[in-house]
């Protein structure tokens, strides 16, 4: 049983870096670099990494619920 939450944290970790790593990758699609004033590179750098961590979250955080609800609905019956 221990076992178990061990490989869930893993899992975990693992699902939220997948999550924000693909944030990332697709928020560089975006043209935000226009929305900045010049020489402000560290400045859009940070608003990418920032924005890729909290969609990455949001994400990550939506498939282990509906894991978890998955899990559950066992239960029910």
């Amino acid at each position: 049983m221990i076992e178990s939450f061990g490989q869930e944290a893993l899992f975990s970790m693992f699902l939220n870096l997948f999550c924000i790593g693909l944030s990332f990758w697709a928020l560089q699609s975006l043209r935000l670099d226009q929305l900045f004033r010049k020489n402000q590179v560290a400045r859009a750098r940070m608003l990418y990494l920032l924005l890729s961590i909290a969609i990455g979250s949001a994400v990550s955080s939506f498939f282990l619920n509906y894991l978890q609800w998955a899990r559950q609905l066992p239960l029910l019956f």
